[in-house]
């Protein structure tokens, strides 16, 4: 059986909803998504962190999950921490993305069956909420992260275009605008919804 990884991205949160401090509202959505990818099947869960967010991800990682500590959270340096640690297949997910349906995780790992990369844009605006690659990854896969990767550019990089398959969009909580997508009928994203207030 293929080993496979889902890596929770702690990236940087630079906005939080009125009253909410942001250390706190960071880690909701942190734990949230570290509490999806451990519950995936088939699939182990880590995080990935820079040296200054390490106490972060010790306050939310479960018993056992690795922690990989890389100088920038660039998807090559993850990529090559999951692949040292005997992962042949890893999927990246953005922090910030609480209410990620475990299925888009499943979609985002499906094309590599037969592409050695494949994406889920950021869905209203720029970036990426999850990349996924066959490890060790390609010697053209540039340099990107979740916050300034783009599919286009990916697949120019690419020997051939069809090389980086797609998931579906996902909306990560960066800006107001983006809390109408937390939608209380919706089971998950336990941490958030309780800093929210239920």
């Amino acid at each position: 059986m293929t080993r496979r990884v889902a890596v929770a991205v702690l990236v940087a949160v630079r906005w939080a909803p009125p009253g909410v401090e942001l250390g706190k509202w960071r880690a909701a959505l942190a734990e949230d998504v570290v509490d999806l990818l451990r519950g995936l099947a088939v699939v182990d869960a880590a995080i990935a962190v820079t040296a200054a967010d390490r106490g972060l991800a010790d306050g939310i990682r479960w018993p056992g999950m690795p922690v990989y500590e890389v100088e920038r959270l660039d998807a090559r340096g993850i990529f090559a921490a999951a692949s040292a640690d005997g992962y042949e297949q890893a999927a990246l997910v953005a922090g910030d993305a609480p209410n990620l349906p475990g299925l888009t995780v499943g979609k985002l790992l499906r094309p590599l069956s037969s592409r050695p990369v494949a994406v889920a844009r950021a869905d209203g605006g720029r970036g990426l909420v999850g990349v996924a690659a066959n490890l060790p990854v390609p010697a053209w896969l540039p340099d990107f992260d979740l916050e300034d990767g783009d599919p286009a550019v990916l697949r120019r990089a690419a020997e051939r275009p069809e090389q980086v398959g797609a998931a579906p969009e996902w909306r990560r909580m960066r800006t107001p605008d983006d809390l109408h997508a937390l939608d209380p009928a919706v089971e998950g994203w336990d941490v958030t919804r309780a800093l929210l207030g239920g």
